[in-house]
């Protein structure tokens, strides 16, 4: 049996400012923006060259899910964007606005920054080492 997470739901307050944000300022690319209905739009972005995962923007409907907002991992780093070339990837999405909370380090797994999304989501810019 073979299985893949195709899209993991990234919870935003609007599709076109979170639409702005991934493809402009990540540089992600819009895979899908198609209308539901009732105001609902299926949309996907990911990061280029990725490998099928992508992110489902979901507006939210209710107030516990607005609550949610910037809080989708309780505080904790919650997406992990891999490279192949960090300090290329930290200095451009710096130029772009990303707004990181330290400078890179150097762990056992490799290379890594905290930064944060539009929403104050923590995600990990990571370039592992060769075998990790």
């Amino acid at each position: 049996m073979q299985q893949t997470i195709g899209a993991v739901t990234f919870l935003v307050r609007d599709y076109d400012e979170a639409i702005v944000f991934f493809t402009r300022t990540l540089n992600f690319e819009l895979i899908e923006d198609t209308l539901l209905g009732g105001g609902k739009r299926w949309v996907r972005v990911a990061p280029p060259g990725s490998c099928g995962t992508c992110l489902l923007l979901a507006r939210a409907a209710t107030p516990a899910q607005e609550k949610q907002i910037g809080h989708q991992a309780g505080g904790r780093v919650f997406l992990f964007l891999q490279t192949d070339n960090l300090k290329r990837d930290y200095a451009a999405m710096g130029e772009r606005g990303v707004k990181f909370h330290e400078e890179p380090r150097t762990e056992s797994y490799g290379t890594v920054a905290v930064f944060a999304d539009l929403y104050g989501n923590k995600w990990d810019l990571v370039e592992l080492k060769q075998g990790s």
